[in-house]
């Protein structure tokens, strides 16, 4: 009998490498998904982000980072200045162009005006020959008269000294030519007081300060609505309180012109 030959079966699948390639692909795939199923997302930053997106002109049509689903007609573009389109399809004027031109403006107003605040100021101490004894700090609400303790008052004090009645009187004249609101701050050192009148610095710089308004009032046309009186103590000092010569820069009244725009309100 004849020997029978066994037919050989080729294999016809993919090679045998494909197989493990393909297992690992899989799980590399899988593991990214997991690290992204288990990450958090930073709100903050994520609004951030929407927000800056929405600044922008190429989102101006829709109100947030991520388009609308089925956003409305009145989304489109209603020609080349950038408005947006009516339900009619015309053009409605972009508000963002004119807000912005305002602020402009408004800065460069407010610009204007506290430039003329100061070199009013400033003219008035050299009108003055005032330079001297009272020094000016621009700030951002207005422009700041300093007048060191010793010219006004005595050593724990709060009554103005006859001798200092003349600085004040021209600095009564200048605010009563002037529209402006004004905030009258006194300040000590950090040294500490303790009497029947004046248990602390809390209201030795009070006291300061309402008897500098008191003396401006009683003696000029000036509206006692336009005064704000604030006693900051020793909190707000201009030099570290280590000698004496730093503690007398800190014992101060400041009389602070605040802008037109806020003595308006």
């Amino acid at each position: 009998m004849k020997r029978r030959l066994r037919r050989q079966v080729k294999n016809s699948g993919s090679p045998k490498w494909m197989v493990t390639y393909s297992d690992m692909v899989t799980l590399i795939l899988v593991f990214f998904i997991l690290l992204f199923s288990m990450s958090q997302i930073d709100q903050h930053r994520f609004q951030v982000i929407s927000e800056s997106f929405q600044n922008r002109m190429i989102f101006d049509f829709f109100p947030s980072s991520v388009p609308m689903e089925y956003p409305s007609d009145s989304s489109g573009t209603g020609g080349n200045d950038g408005g947006h389109g009516d339900e009619d399809g015309l053009p409605v004027a972009n508000n963002e162009t004119d807000d912005s031109t305002e602020n402009e403006e408004e800065e460069e107003g407010g610009t204007a005006q506290r430039s003329s605040l100061e070199d009013n100021v400033q003219s008035f101490l050299n009108e003055n020959n005032l330079n001297g004894i009272i020094s000016t700090n621009r700030t951002e609400e207005g422009v700041s008269l300093v007048l060191q303790d010793s010219i006004l008052f005595e050593t724990g004090e709060a009554e103005i000294l006859k001798s200092a009645e003349g600085f004040l009187n021209k600095v009564g004249e200048f605010l009563q030519g002037i529209p402006n609101r004004v905030r009258v701050e006194g300040h000590t050192d950090s040294r500490p007081i303790y009497n029947y009148r004046y248990p602390s610095n809390w209201e030795l710089s009070g006291a300061r300060a309402s008897s500098v308004i008191r003396y401006l009032i009683d003696n000029f046309a000036i509206d006692s609505q336009r005064f704000t009186s604030v006693g900051y103590a020793e909190t707000r000092p201009v030099a570290s309180n280590t000698s004496e010569e730093n503690m007398q820069k800190n014992r101060r009244v400041e009389i602070v012109i605040l802008e037109t725009k806020e003595g308006a309100e």
